[in-house]
Order: structure tokens, then C-alpha cells, then sequence
């Protein structure tokens, strides 16, 4: 998370977000599973609230004023940043944090670290394995930028798990139809590259220069068009689901 007086990087990148990314409910599932039967629950990098539960109290925390103002279907956010939490130690039973881990820059640790302090019971952490999502199509024949930019940002959820103190971590499968248009979500669908506002809502998509994006656009396009993805990648369309690096981190 961007640090005060700085413009958080979902101010600039965080438009159409509601729209497109919506909670999957095979992952919410999961989410709220992990998060046990606590009464209250602080969301960390909220955003417009996708995942939160609506079977208790939470309490949401997001920098962005671009990614707050599109909670219409949730609770307000209260403004905060992941390594100075605005919440008393054990002050909720529960803490989670969906796809916003890779975002807080040289403070993820640090805000690892909060959420075990204000959370009395279990820490849930949604992100990627960079080591498994680097090997997917898009990103690993089409922009290697990614992978290089993914290897540095993403902790290894082993190392997180180990900053939890004590924490398993599951694979999330994504499914051919996920609700949520994340990045690993592409698997399986490739004409997505093609649409600006899908890709807008992708960070790793609004983290790379024009020139990036516009290369690996006409290089799908082209290969759609003329079969060579579906002669590399057509396998991939018989598959209802793919582990794509997506994990799920509990720390007790």
C-alpha cells in the first residue's frame, strides 16, 4: 500500500474494479470458510469489498478513494494502510486480505505482522505463488515482464506462512467460469487480452508500460486469428479448472 501523501496505485489503476471483479463464489467459499466462525473480521486492502462475509461485523481498511467509492454494496472503508493497522491488538477475531498482499510494497511484511496482531484468531491471506502462475500461457510466452515483476513483489507464501508463525497454505483452483477477472483467470480465456477494461483491472496488466501491453495485445490477437494459440494452448479449453498459482494462506 502506497504510503500517506502519495496517491495509492488503485487510485490510478483501480477504475472498473466492481464491475469486473467480482467475488467468485467457489473462492468466497473458500475465503470465508478459513476465516472460522468469528463475529468480526478486518478486510486489509479492501477494495470494493468482493469477498468480504455479510454474516458479520467487518471492519475495512483501504488507502484508495478510487477503490472506496465503489463499495456501493458494502460497508465504507475506513482509510488505513496494512502496516499501521487502526485497530487494537486482538481487536477482531479474524483478518483477511484478498489479492492486495503484493501491493504494499516494502511494508508487507510489516503488515503481515499487523494482521496477527489485531486478529485474535485466524489471519487469511489470498495470493499467487509466483513460482506457479509465471508458468501460465500469458505470462510465460507473452510477457516475461510479469514473471520478472511477479518474482519480486509476490512473497513465497512459504515465507508468509512463516511470518504467520504458524499457517497452512491450499491451492485455490480457478474455474473456467470464475466470476472474478483476475489476471490467472485468463487461463482460460485468451480473447480477454483484447479488452482494455478487463485488462485495466488486472494489476499486472496496469503495471506494465503501453508498449508492453500493446505488444502482447497483437501478439494474441495475431495467434488467435490464426490458430497458433489454440495449436499451442487448445488442451486448455477442455479443462473446467487449473491451478494457476492461487493460494490460500491460514495462519491460526
Amino acid at each position: 500500500m502506497t504510503e500517506p501523501g502519495k496517491a495509492p496505485r488503485y487510485d490510478r489503476i483501480g477504475v472498473g474494479y466492481a464491475q469486473h471483479r467480482r467475488a467468485d463464489p467457489r473462492i468466497a467459499q473458500q475465503i470465508h470458510s478459513a476465516l472460522g466462525a468469528g463475529a468480526s473480521v478486518a478486510n486489509v486492502g479492501a477494495g470494493s469489498g468482493s469477498y468480504e462475509p455479510t454474516d458479520r461485523t467487518v471492519i475495512s481498511i483501504e488507502p484508495s478513494a478510487v477503490m472506496a467509492a465503489q463499495r456501493a454494496r458494502s460497508a465504507p472503508a475506513v482509510r488505513g494502510f496494512a502496516h499501521a493497522l487502526p485497530l487494537h491488538d486482538d481487536g477482531v477475531d479474524a483478518a483477511m486480505s484478498v489479492l492486495s498482499l503484493h501491493h504494499w510494497d516494502d511494508h508487507t511484511k510489516d503488515g503481515v505482522l499487523e494482521m496477527r496482531r489485531v486478529a485474535s484468531g485466524p489471519v487469511v491471506i489470498v495470493t499467487f505463488d509466483a513460482a506457479i502462475s509465471g508458468q501460465m500461457w500469458l505470462v510465460a510466452d507473452y510477457m516475461p515482464e510479469l514473471r520478472e515483476l511477479d518474482d519480486q513483489i509476490f512473497p513465497r507464501p512459504e515465507l508468509i506462512a512463516e511470518w504467520l508463525g504458524s499457517a497452512r497454505i491450499d491451492v485455490i483452483p480457478v474455474a473456467r467460469d470464475c466470476e472474478d477477472k483476475m489476471l490467472g483467470a485468463f487461463w482460460a480465456h485468451p480473447e480477454w487480452v483484447l479488452d482494455p477494461e478487463i485488462r485495466q483491472v488486472t494489476s499486472g496488466f496496469a503495471r506494465q508500460s503501453a508498449e508492453t501491453v500493446a505488444r502482447v495485445e497483437q501478439a494474441v490477437r495475431a495467434d488467435l486469428a490464426s490458430g497458433a494459440w489454440d495449436a499451442r494452448y487448445g488442451e486448455l479449453r477442455a479443462l473446467q479448472q487449473l491451478d494457476v498459482g492461487l493460494r490460500l494462506i491460514v495462519g491460526n
